[in-house]
């Protein structure tokens, strides 16, 4: 009788652990008492809904084909600031989009890198953008840039990672490195990240028990360079498009997936990446701010060196917001697209 007790709460408390640890579900778009969709959506295979934005050029006039991948907390509605002068002139026409969980897009519980990139090359299917496209990964963003390089190669017509997120835990990174840029990392976001590698499990229950909102320190002071909180004073004054859409759907499918995802398991090794364009055809790019406090420069350093076939540019008393400096954009989009060949 006793041992029957016994197992019947052991059973009941791992049913409660397990219930514990799920996640609030996601108010999906368009579902009832969810928020409304407004945006373009294309449906992808597995049934979820894709929202995207298109800006420049007509893409069936087009020289050049871009498409842009949003870090964490933001979405397809922060305009990259290309002039619209330039993407007339070079023929680009860029392409945004909200990834799973964020703004107007479904979200993927079983979300990976693996899968944003599949997301990003079915998108590009639908909408005709032809065999190769140009990708720019902006943060968080730059995990799925890295993802493009190792699983659809073929399909990059060049790629630029601005101020990439470089995870602690890839198999190549020197120990002593990560672990020496890892503690001057605010306390709380060590713990945070410490949590969605180790048990992501129990990630969920962590935050929703200990953290009332976002659990990491996004805006702090002390995670922005001047330039930063400079750009930042600057965009606050006009809100932008979308920006109460962003994680509508739920704070843990969109900021906390993005955490799990960018600090668990890759599934890969950039630093093994081959060079995609042997014959100098095209290039991959990483822009990286000296004074940028949320990705080391240190780390952007060491991974320039591992892989030289990548075209490493340091801004000088740049931070992390490195697409809205002083006109930065529209030279990345010069450097990527044309180098220093003007456009026949």
């Amino acid at each position: 009788m006793f041992s029957k007790i016994t197992v019947l709460l052991v059973a009941g408390f791992l049913g409660w652990a397990y219930k514990a640890t799920e996640p609030s579900p996601p108010k999906i778009c368009g579902s009832p008492g969810g928020p409304p969709v407004t945006a373009l959506r294309i449906k992808l295979r597995d049934g979820r809904h894709l929202a995207y934005v298109e800006r420049g050029v007509a893409k069936e006039v087009a020289k050049y084909k871009i498409i842009t991948v949003h870090g964490i907390c933001t979405s397809k509605d922060l305009v990259m600031p290309a002039s619209q002068e330039l993407m007339e002139d070079l023929g680009i026409y860029m392409l945004a989009f909200d990834r799973a969980g964020y703004g107007e897009s479904d979200p993927h519980p079983k979300r990976s890198v693996k899968s944003e990139v599949l997301d990003l090359q079915e998108l590009a299917d639908q909408l005709e953008l032809g065999q190769k496209f140009y990708v720019i990964g902006t943060s968080l963003g730059g995990c799925f840039t890295w993802g493009c390089l190792k699983y659809i190669p073929h399909r990059i017509a060049g790629a630029a990672l601005l101020s990439p997120v470089v995870n602690h835990w890839w198999p190549s990174l020197p120990s002593s490195l990560s672990k020496e840029v890892f503690r001057r990392q605010h306390l709380r976001n060590q713990w945070n990240i410490r949590l969605a590698h180790y048990v992501p499990r129990f990630y969920s229950w962590f935050i929703q028990r200990f953290y009332a909102r976002s659990g990491v320190v996004l805006m702090d002071p002390a995670t922005f360079s001047a330039k930063d909180k400079e750009i930042l004073k600057q965009m606050s004054r006009t809100k932008w498009k979308g920006q109460d859409k962003v994680m509508q759907q739920g704070e843990f499918e969109s900021l906390h997936r993005d955490i799990l995802v960018g600090f668990g398991d890759w599934g890969f090794d950039p630093l093994d990446l081959n060079n995609p364009f042997e014959h100098n055809e095209s290039s991959v790019h990483i822009w990286q701010g000296d004074e940028d406090r949320m990705v080391s420069v240190i780390l952007q350093r060491y991974v320039s060196e591992r892989l030289p076939w990548i075209k490493y540019h340091e801004v000088p008393r740049a931070g992390h917001i490195l697409a809205h400096t002083d006109n930065l954009f529209d030279v990345i989009l010069r450097e990527l697209l044309i180098g220093n060949k003007e456009p026949s």
